[in-house]
């Protein structure tokens, strides 16, 4: 069974809330990464909330976690170009390498701004954002006409003692874009649907769930999330309990 129990060893239900797993669908814990929110946000966030279409380009931060991730290979699956921010080399060449994207940047090392300018000189179509700040900002200076900015997070705001909102949010306005934010239960209807068609990504190959699994149990909690908002996982951050 699968649901928002919080973090903790044993939860009592009535069933409200809670969704039984197929474990023939997938392996149990792709139900936290790729077949859970992680997967779903970038689902319906890109085909949605971005109205994704065949050749575009896409832009994606946090490239390298759990969203970020699936949200980039999903965008390959439809046929389009996919440039991925993170933040060191190993996650660059991850996403590169292992997953398929067709180019990577380094927010820590490069220009992202300048960097873009190489990979997506067209402008970028869709970008779907995890992060927030200074790169949501760097995105919107190379918008293409009609693009789409979806926020499905903001992992640089969660722990800043003040929240900075776009200052280049101008530029929306020249590219005629759209920025939209939404939450993952909205399609709570839709689950099942969409579920089964990453299922079959994943089967085939197409999707890779990668899972960074740390041990410890419930005690271990204080010490992982601060790992989770500082980025220093690669793939959906798993506790195990």
């Amino acid at each position: 069974m699968y649901g928002g129990f919080g973090v903790q060893e044993f939860a009592c239900s009535d069933g409200t809330g809670v969704t039984r797993l197929d474990p023939l669908l997938a392996p149990l814990t792709a139900y936290l990464g790729a077949l859970g929110i992680p997967g779903l946000t970038a689902y319906f966030g890109l085909l949605e909330v971005g109205r994704l279409r065949e050749g575009e380009t896409v832009v994606v931060s946090g490239a390298a976690g759990g969203v970020g991730s699936a949200a980039g290979q999903i965008a390959k699956i439809k046929r389009c170009r996919v440039v991925g921010i993170a933040g060191g080399p190993d996650k660059c060449r991850w996403i590169v390498s292992d997953l398929g994207f067709d180019a990577a940047i380094d927010y820590k090392a490069q220009n992202v701004a300048a960097a873009l300018r190489e990979h997506a000189p067209g402008g970028v179509d869709v970008f779907v954002d995890n992060v927030g700040g200074e790169i949501l900002d760097a995105v919107l200076s190379r918008l293409a006409r009609g693009a789409r900015i979806v926020l499905s997070g903001g992992l640089s705001q969660y722990a800043a003692q003040q929240v900075r909102g776009p200052s280049n949010y101008l530029e929306l306005i020249a590219a005629r874009a759209s920025m939209a934010g939404f939450l993952t239960p909205d399609y709570a209807g839709r689950y099942a649907q969409a579920r089964t068609e990453l299922a079959g990504w994943l089967r085939e190959g197409r999707l890779v769930s990668r899972e960074d699994t740390l041990q410890g149990g419930v005690r271990a909690f204080p010490d992982a999330l601060p790992k989770l908002f500082a980025g220093q996982n690669i793939g959906k951050l798993i506790l195990a309990v």
